[in-house]
């Protein structure tokens, strides 16, 4: 077993919980820029005037301690506002991914009975709204929630600067007049009571099953994560932040959100990534700090224009979720310029954070690995397969384990779940398959889930094939990740078919049903999947491409 000392979940933070973080923030860093959107500029004092004016709506509108929250947005500071409000009024957020369709957002909805959902009105040419409706059966009756499939839905909120809203749905200006109803006092009151050991959100994964699973994570996990990652970063006062990756996933409202809040840093929000737009932000407004995927990277070193932008204000660079050849390290000092270039590991169910690298290490180990255990969390290497999950020496490959105060405490109201996702003497198995060098640094070498990553986003085979199987004319499928140029990996799904069907059509159709990211690029027809004689399909083959 190679890591530091497993340690308490810690209360004794100078904020253990959101609110209170954004308070001593307020009244630490006053006028010095919070968040900076396209049409608006939040001190950090106005923030904190902000916040709570959505504290109290989130509170006018009926909303209790505990109950679940639904945000379904963009990165936007309208999204930094009703989230934090969410949280100070004691709510516990649900974030959706952008990328979902509206049966999948619903279906989560429903499961984790969430009382409140704030939802973007349109983004990238698709009216959320409308999704959700038609998913949801259409509007509710007279009187009851917005959604008549979400009984226990009583209020949707459209954030944005309009004042229409639709049959149901309350908008984002609107929704805050409510707030007058309020004392500050009662607000105060409210998120004073908010604990450390409260759970914070409910991120949503998938596991081998296919099935979204919610993990729990607490304030206290959260943010001594956050600091943790902060610290080794090296975040500092009056950085600027491009945050790019979604704040719908835990290392974009976290490692983006909440530890910029902790050090004073300028948050930007980034709806969508598009390299021209990227490297005109970065050039305009000084960007020194931009964390991302390889294919981040990659995508503004391949922009035809980007020597015509002064991106000598960039900084820190912090990538992962996917192998970073040591060229591309190379180049994002040398050509991007940034002068800290770091690699780091985590999963939903750990706070999105497991190892890290650390500023100063060799370019050729921040390439190979993906750094070592954060303090207060242990790594071991173990033999998941025989089943007696025995620590394996450095060098011998095996399932990544992690024990620690990041670690999940269960998964959202399913016991069955958690006790799978845990090994006997408590555990979290991550199923990756990773090797420890003598030093402890962590090297991912394949995935016991199959899992792949589109561009800085986990497809998992098992879902997309659940979702390919209802075509009624697909007998048999099989998913896998295949390497690709730009995006790292993406979907290739093998096909029986039980009638005549090519690969566009069930390209298009699977982009109807499935988020785009989950979409197969490759379509290949065989007459049966290969399997061993327990019945499981035989995916290194597939893989291989030794199946006809």
């Amino acid at each position: 077993m190679v890591g530091e000392a497993e340690g308490p979940v810690r209360g004794d933070l100078e904020w253990g919980t959101v609110p209170l973080l954004v308070r001593r923030a307020a009244e630490r860093y006053g006028d010095r820029e919070a968040v900076v959107g396209p049409r608006t500029r939040i001190s950090y004092r106005e923030l904190g005037v902000r916040v709570e004016r959505a504290a109290a709506a989130v509170m006018a509108a009926g909303i209790r301690p505990g109950d679940r929250v639904g945000i379904w947005a963009p990165n936007t500071p309208d999204y930094v506002v009703a989230a934090l409000g969410a949280l100070a009024a004691g709510g516990v957020l649900v974030p959706l991914g952008t990328r979902l369709k509206g049966a999948e957002a619903v279906d989560l909805l429903r499961r984790t009975r969430a009382a409140l959902l704030f939802v973007t009105d349109a983004f990238l040419g698709v009216s959320y709204v409308s999704a959700l409706r038609s998913a949801a059966g259409g509007a509710g009756p007279h009187g009851s929630g917005p959604l008549r499939d979400l009984p226990d839905l009583r209020t949707a909120v459209v954030l944005g600067d309009r004042d229409e809203a639709g049959e149901g749905f309350q908008h984002w200006r609107g929704f805050l007049a409510a707030a007058a109803q309020l004392p500050d006092r009662a607000v105060r009151e409210r998120a004073d009571a908010v604990r450390p050991e409260d759970p914070a959100d409910i991120m949503f994964t998938s596991g081998t099953t296919g099935l979204p699973k919610g993990a729990i994570t607490t304030h206290a996990q959260s943010l001594r994560a956050f600091a943790t990652w902060a610290e080794l970063a090296g975040l500092v006062e009056g950085d600027r932040y491009l945050v790019v990756n979604p704040f719908t996933h835990t290392f974009g409202w976290k490692a983006g959100v909440l530890a910029s809040l902790m050090r004073g840093a300028v948050v930007l929000p980034q709806p969508v990534f598009d390299a021209g737009a990227v490297l005109a932000k970065i050039s305009s407004e000084q960007v020194t700090v931009l964390p991302g995927a390889p294919t981040v990277y990659q995508s503004l070193l391949d922009h035809p224009g980007r020597a015509g932008y002064d991106l000598r204000s960039l900084r820190l660079a912090v990538t992962g979720a996917a192998v970073v050849p040591l060229e591309l390290v190379t180049r994002i000092r040398e050509e991007l310029g940034f002068r800290t270039v770091l690699t780091a590991y985590g999963l939903t169910e750990s706070c999105g954070l497991v190892t890290m690298g650390r500023r100063g290490d060799d370019p050729g180990l921040i390439a190979a690995t993906s750094g070592r255990a954060v303090p207060g969390v242990t790594v071991r290497i173990a033999d998941g397969e025989s089943g007696s999950n025995l620590a394996q020496p450095p060098g011998t490959p095996g399932e990544v384990q992690v024990r620690g105060y990041t670690v999940m405490r269960e998964y959202f109201e399913d016991p069955a779940g958690t006790e799978e996702a845990f090994t006997d003497d408590g555990w979290l198995r991550t199923g990756d398959i990773g090797v420890l060098d003598a030093d402890g640094n962590l090297r991912i070498t394949d995935r016991l889930k199959d899992m792949f990553t589109v561009g800085g986003f986990n497809a998992y085979p098992a879902e997309i094939e659940q979702v390919l199987s209802r075509h009624p004319l697909v007998a048999d499928v099989a998913v896998v990740g295949m390497a690709d140029p730009r995006l790292g990996e993406v979907g290739k799904a093998f096909v029986v078919a039980s009638g005549s069907l090519d690969g566009a059509e069930l390209i298009a159709w699977s982009r109807r049903e499935m988020a785009n990211y989950k979409v197969p690029r490759q379509v290949e027809f065989v007459t049966e999947l290969p399997r061993n004689a327990s019945g499981k399909v035989l995916k290194g083959m597939l893989r291989a491409g030794t199946v006809q």
